[in-house]
């Protein structure tokens, strides 16, 4: 069947004038093939007032999936088909979206992953083995046709955030994604840019972020490669998350950051994902615009290491991305949103105007969202600036002697653990410098006048969440550090010590509803290494069974 033309834009337009302002965005990630988020940062008028100018809509929300194809070829999606209906019920929502976003006068963008086609559209026109090469000519040709109807169908779209470091598909059941060769700038991210920006920024004077993540994110000659063969364009940005890799205390501030020709804006998880997702107190907003402290410290060769640095020296700063809420795969599943919202905030609102400093949005926030007093913002700042030195050096250390993969979402596997003997004594040091941070917090917690008794309530529990876990952390931490090889005697004492701090955080969820769900004694379903049950039955086998144990007390 012939493919059907679609509206084409000829020639080329006036290029807009530039940005007058940065641009706020926020996304909340939802679990992929899991429920949704219940939470007010999906609501624009919400973000609205939280300073953002931007929605960024999540990948299964995407207008990608809401196209039927029918300009094309009406046999991609026949009418009253299943297919058809899932992805005409996509668009009905998306259009009611989009129609929330712009009365409350934000900018709308939407999350694609790429390349992603209907499953019928591979197998009709024969492209399973070349429909994620964007250099060959037939899927070029699907993917010029895919954006024409993109903004064909939902003209008030404002943009399109594109990914290609990971294609997920749970919970788009007519379609099949792929992307050959993502780290390649001469076969895939070279010719995907230039199709996209020819396509969106040119033609259409539509709005292109292009996500550097798992492509040319961390191999600084890869990114100039690419920077350098694509023109910049005003409607063209480059995504980059302020570290390297995964959103991870303890990593590299990004090396790409201010480097090239292209406008960047900065990606900031505000939930982290590898770091309780809202369940405990975690101030991740001063670190990302003022310096985290191990990048203050760190030798290695970076451009800048914050983004406040990069916003006030370089033009070529643009605005953030902030996922406000979600990452990662499970749990903990929050019941406030009050430690994402603190973050979300003062990362929104600094970015409107970054010569301010973050400490005066932060006691903006403390005064007009919390009603804290002088004496009370004081004690709350130092609540937040310890939750940070806290994870810090619960999670990965210093100088991130411990991988940070061991524990993420409410899973915790076994850490691997360096052989030097005065490594494991600065370990063992920097477990009880976190614990001991946060018996200060408990503290902090305690003596704060909020306005609002359930805020109070939940600055207390969370605080005490946090202590609970970070004890488990580090008695779990001092068992692998004994190992096997260690004296049953030792073990025992250890593991009573461990087994306490679980029964502590146990209680926590028993006696308060607002409390977050827990880490569970399993591993994390994409952590790295055993799971802490297996890990520690292996410990009680060695120090001899509980009832046993319980002869010794």
């Amino acid at each position: 069947m012939a493919i059907a033309a679609l509206t084409i834009i000829a020639g080329e337009p006036m290029v807009p004038s530039p940005q007058a302002e940065p641009l706020i965005l926020d996304m909340v990630h939802h679990i992929p093939g899991g429920v949704r988020y219940e939470t007010k940062f999906e609501n624009p008028d919400v973000l609205r007032d939280e300073g953002y100018n931007g929605k960024v809509y999540f990948l299964f929300d995407s207008p990608t999936l809401s196209i039927n194809w029918s300009a094309v070829d009406p046999d991609i999606f026949p009418a009253r088909s299943p297919g058809r209906l899932w992805v005409d019920a996509k668009a009905t929502n998306f259009d009611r979206a989009l129609a929330q976003c712009n009365a409350a006068g934000l900018r709308t963008y939407a999350q694609a992953d790429l390349i992603l086609f209907p499953k019928r559209l591979v197998e009709k026109y024969k492209m399973e083995k070349t429909f994620g090469n964007p250099s060959d000519a037939q899927t070029a040709r699907f993917l010029r046709l895919m954006v024409a109807q993109v903004f064909d169908r939902f003209p008030t779209l404002d943009g399109l955030v594109v990914r290609i470091g990971e294609t997920y598909l749970q919970d788009a059941p007519y379609h099949t994604g792929a992307i050959q060769k993502k780290t390649n700038a001469v076969t895939t991210v070279i010719p995907l840019v230039q199709l996209l920006r020819d396509e969106i920024c040119v033609k259409r004077s539509k709005q292109l972020v292009f996500r550097t993540w798992l492509s040319f994110d961390t191999d600084l000659p890869n990114y100039l490669a690419v920077d350098a063969a694509i023109e910049p364009h005003t409607n063209l940005f480059f995504a980059v998350k302020h570290c390297e890799g995964d959103f991870h205390r303890g990593n590299t501030f990004s090396r790409v950051i201010g480097m090239g020709r292209h406008r960047q804006i900065i990606e900031v998880q505000c939930a982290r994902e590898y770091e309780g997702k809202g369940a405990y107190p975690n101030y991740i907003a001063h670190g990302v615009i003022e310096g985290f402290e191990e990048h203050l410290l760190s030798t290695k060769q970076t451009q800048f290491n914050s983004i406040g640095t990069f916003a006030r020296q370089s033009p070529l700063f643009a605005g953030i991305w902030t996922w406000s809420r979600g990452g990662g795969w499970d749990g903990p599943y929050i019941k406030n949103e009050l430690w994402c919202e603190l973050n979300a905030y003062v990362m929104a609102q600094w970015a409107r105007d970054p010569r301010q400093s973050e400490e005066s949005v932060f006691s903006r926030f403390a005064q007009d969202k919390l009603g804290l007093k002088e004496d009370d913002m004081k004690k709350f700042r130092r609540l937040c600036l310890l939750s940070a030195d806290a994870v810090l050096r619960g999670k990965s250390g210093i100088h991130r002697e411990l991988n940070p993969w061991w524990s993420r979402d409410d899973g915790i596997n076994r850490p691997a653990l360096p052989a030097d003997p005065v490594v494991r004594k600065r370990i063992t040091a920097q477990q009880r410098e976190a614990v001991e941070m946060w018996l200060e917090i408990v503290r902090l917690a305690g003596e704060i006048h909020f306005a609002n008794s359930d805020t109070a309530d939940y600055v207390k529990v969370s605080s005490s969440y946090g202590l609970d876990l970070y004890r488990i952390y580090q008695a779990y931490i001092n068992l692998n550090l004994a190992g096997l090889n260690a004296d049953p005697e030792e073990l025992r004492d250890l593991l009573k010590k461990y087994d306490a701090a679980w029964d502590d955080y146990r209680e926590l969820l028993k006696g308060h509803p607002n409390c977050a769900s827990l880490y569970e004694a399993h591993g994390a379903r994409f952590g790295m290494g055993d799971g802490l049950d297996k890990v520690v039955s292996e410990l009680r086998r060695k120090a001899g069974t509980k009832q046993q144990m319980a002869a010794f007390q």
